[in-house]
């Protein structure tokens, strides 16, 4: 590495543009920030002294949805609030997700019931009826003629 390239280990702040993203992805969610319940925890775990003093860890509740997020994957507070966000949207997207995933599968399931069998499957029923019709007739005792 050349001499006059020095790496800056500076703090650098989430851009306005990824905020805007996350804004219209709660927007999509219908995740507003009246709803959201936000509360500041006191860091803990590596990081030294200036993270267990500040209250950088991000607490947040959506609740309509009941969907709980605590992040502390940066030193900054402003960063946390970023990423819980965006963790708390990937929570809300995942369960509206398994919701919709539900309710096709129980359409699916009504459609099949109500489907009329094919003249193969009817055969092939019938033809199971028969076999198992052989075999109780099997299992009678030996009659006398």
């Amino acid at each position: 590495m050349p001499r006059f390239i020095k790496q800056l280990n500076t703090f650098m702040p989430i851009s306005q543009e990824k905020w805007n993203h996350l804004k219209k992805q709660m927007l999509q969610l219908g995740v507003q920030e009246e709803d959201l319940v936000e509360k500041f925890i006191l860091g803990s775990g590596k990081g030294g002294q200036k993270l267990q003093k500040t209250y950088s860890c991000v607490y947040l509740r959506h609740t309509s949805t009941g969907v709980e997020v605590k992040c502390q994957k940066e030193r900054f507070r402003e960063d946390n609030r970023f990423f819980a966000r965006r963790l708390l949207c990937e929570k809300i997207a995942e369960r509206l997700g398994k919701e919709n995933q539900a309710k096709k599968a129980a359409v699916a399931k009504l459609r099949k019931q109500k489907k009329r069998r094919s003249a193969k499957a009817k055969k092939k029923v019938h033809e199971e009826k028969m076999h198992q019709s052989l075999k109780k007739k099997l299992r009678l005792p030996p009659q006398e003629e």
